[in-house]
C-alpha cells in the first residue's frame, strides 16, 4: 500500500477486534485506505491515509493532550479511541464529550454555512450575519463578550438551543462599559430653528461614556439647521408618543429645548422639514430657569457639520428559531430572513465619526452599538455595521399594539 502497488480502494488495513461487538465501530475498523490525493504539505509522497479514529488518539498522545474534548456524537467512538491507545502503549489522554453549542436563528454546520457562501446568499465567511469568528469580529462582537457568553451558558451533556438574545445581552453589557458615545441620525428629517442666527455656530460638551468618567468629553457643533430622526416626529401623535409633534416642546440632547411651530410638506404630502423655535435660556438642556419639564430628549446632528455615512442594519439570518428543523421535503434555506440586512446609504453623523478607525466600536445614542467596518470603511467615508440594538420603549409598545392604550 505504501509503495503504491495497488489502485485506490482496492486494499485497506483494518484492526482485528470483534466482528460481533454491539458497537459497530469495534467491528474490525479501518485504519488506512488507499487514496491518491495531493496533500497540502507532503505533496504526492503518500498514497495512503489514516482514518480519523486511528489518527485521533495518536495525534492527541503525540501533542501531550490530557483531555480530548469532543461533541456528543463522538461518545460512541470513545471505546475505539481507548482501544487503539491501549494497544500502542503510549500516553493515553481522556476523551470527554459535551453537547455542541446550537445558537437560535442561525446554523453552525460548516456544510450549511458553505452552502450559504457558495450560493451567494451571504457576502462571504466574514459576513456580519455569519456565526463565524470573522463574522462576529466584523459585526463588532468583542472577545470579552463572547467569553462571557460561554461562561454564562456553561457546559452541558444534553443538546439544546441557546437563544441569540443571550449573546446579544453579553455584547451589550460589555459595549455599554467600553464604547464611546456619538450622535448619528439614520433616517434624517431636517429641523430649521427659525429664531437661531443663520451665521452662528456653537459647540457643546458631550459625555463620551457615562459609565467611564475617565473617557472625558468631546465638542459637538450646533447650528441653525439640524437633522433629527424621522421617527422622532409625528404630526398626529397617539397618547403615549412623547417625542416631537406640532406645538410640542422637547429637549435636544446637551443643547436646547425646541418647539415645533410649522410642518413643511412636499407635493406628495410627505413631511420634509420642521420649523421650530428654541429657548436660549435652556442651554445645556438641563434645569431651565423656570423649572419646566419636557417628556422627551432627542439626539441630533448639525446639518452644516454632518458627515455622510453608510450604515448597515443587521438582523437574524433566519426567521425561525431552529432552521435545521424544517419539515421533511422542505428546504432549510427557505427560512432565510429577507430583511436580515438593511443598508442606509446617507446617514448623518457627528463630525468626530469621520475618522473612526476600522473596528472602532461606538454607541450611537438611542440607536444601538455600531462598529466601523474593517473592510469597507475609509477615512471621510465611514461604513458602520450595527452590532446590537438598544432597548426602545416606544418600539416595544408599537410591536405589542399598546401605543394607544
Amino acid at each position: 500500500m505504501r509503495a503504491g502497488e495497488f489502485p485506490d480502494g482496492s486494499k485497506t488495513l483494518r484492526a482485528k477486534i470483534d466482528m460481533a461487538s454491539p458497537n459497530m465501530l469495534l467491528r474490525d475498523p479501518l485504519m488506512y485506505r488507499i487514496r491518491r490525493e495531493h496533500h497540502y504539505r507532503r505533496g504526492d509522497v503518500w498514497c495512503m491515509y489514516p482514518t480519523y479514529d486511528w489518527a485521533h488518539g495518536q495525534s492527541d498522545s503525540i501533542e501531550g493532550v490530557t483531555h480530548s474534548i469532543c461533541t456528543l456524537e463522538f461518545e460512541v467512538h470513545r471505546p475505539l479511541y481507548d482501544w487503539f491507545l491501549d494497544q500502542l502503549g503510549v500516553h493515553h489522554p481522556q476523551q470527554i464529550e459535551f453537547a455542541r453549542l446550537n445558537l437560535s436563528h442561525t446554523v453552525l454546520s460548516k456544510r450549511r454555512l458553505l452552502e450559504l457562501v457558495q450560493a451567494g446568499l451571504v457576502s462571504g465567511w466574514d459576513d456580519p450575519r455569519m456565526p463565524t469568528i470573522s463574522g462576529f469580529r466584523r459585526r463588532g462582537f468583542t472577545p470579552e463578550a463572547i467569553a462571557r457568553f460561554c461562561e454564562t451558558i456553561g457546559v452541558a451533556k444534553d443538546n439544546s438551543i441557546v437563544d441569540l438574545p443571550l449573546l446579544e445581552m453579553c455584547v451589550r453589557e460589555h459595549l455599554n462599559r467600553t464604547a464611546p458615545r456619538a450622535m448619528a441620525v439614520l433616517q434624517p428629517l431636517k429641523v430649521v430653528i427659525t429664531n437661531y442666527p443663520e451665521d452662528k455656530a456653537e459647540e457643546f460638551d458631550c459625555v463620551n461614556n457615562p459609565e467611564d468618567p475617565a473617557a472625558g468629553t468631546r465638542q459637538v457643533p450646533f447650528a441653525r439647521e439640524l437633522w433629527i430622526e424621522r421617527d422622532d416626529f409625528m404630526e398626529e401623535p397617539p397618547s403615549k408618543f412623547y417625542r416631537l409633534a406640532p406645538g410640542r416642546e422637547v429637549r435636544l440632547r446637551y443643547a436646547y429645548f425646541i418647539k415645533c411651530e410649522e410642518v413643511v410638506k412636499d407635493a406628495a404630502g410627505q413631511v420634509v422639514e420642521l420649523r421650530c423655535t428654541y429657548d436660549p435660556a435652556t442651554r445645556g438642556g438641563d434645569n431651565p430657569p423656570d423649572g419646566r419639564k419636557v417628556k422627551a430628549t432627542l439626539h441630533w446632528v448639525s446639518a452644516r457639520h454632518a458627515v455622510g455615512a453608510e450604515v448597515r442594519l443587521y438582523d437574524t439570518l433566519f426567521t425561525v428559531r431552529d432552521p435545521s428543523s424544517v419539515p421533511e421535503g422542505g428546504d432549510w434555506k427557505d427560512t432565510l430572513n429577507p430583511r436580515s440586512l438593511e443598508t442606509i446609504s446617507d446617514a448623518k453623523l457627528e463630525p468626530a465619526l469621520a475618522g473612526a478607525g476600522p473596528e472602532s466600536r461606538w454607541q450611537f445614542e438611542r440607536l444601538g452599538y455600531f462598529v466601523a467596518d474593517r473592510r469597507d470603511s475609509k477615512p471621510g467615508a465611514p461604513v458602520f455595521n450595527r452590532t446590537v440594538t438598544l432597548r426602545d420603549e416606544w418600539a416595544k409598545l408599537v410591536s405589542a399594539g399598546r401605543e394607544n392604550k
